[in-house]
């Protein structure tokens, strides 16, 4: 199977190929910090299969993860960390084009949950803005 994705103004484009060795959320502060989100979902693919085109940027985020995002709008598009995850390259699957394809499988870092994203099924739900 081959997915692609990209970023949200198009400059960064992405192709991997394979079964992913995992898909998973992940809760951890530098997830958050860097997505400006409670929680970020990944899909680890070995790096042979994978090939990235555009304006991509890297930001060493600590001592061994390297995340990679477009220059030009700043979304975060893959993550690369030889010694948590070595010969692998987790993308963002919600830059994937149809990211309905990979749904997560198991939650990481659970550690770092933040309190109040336990039971968000629990909150109203509205199909758009509530008038």
């Amino acid at each position: 199977m081959t997915y692609e994705g990209g970023c949200h103004c198009g400059a960064a484009r992405y192709k991997v190929g394979g079964v992913p060795q995992h898909v998973s959320v992940c809760h951890c502060t530098d997830c958050r910090k860097s997505a400006g989100a409670p929680f970020v979902s990944w899909a680890a693919f070995s790096s042979s299969d994978f090939e990235s085109s555009g304006d991509i940027k890297s930001f060493r985020s600590s001592e061994h993860a390297v995340r990679h995002f477009c220059k030009q709008c700043g979304t975060g598009l893959f993550y690369v960390n030889e010694e948590a995850l070595p010969g692998l390259v987790d993308i963002q699957t919600c830059t994937l084009d149809n990211p309905e394809a990979l749904a997560p499988l198991l939650q990481v870092q659970a550690v770092e949950q933040l309190s109040w994203t336990i039971g968000l099924e629990s909150l109203p739900k509205f199909n758009r803005f509530p008038e």
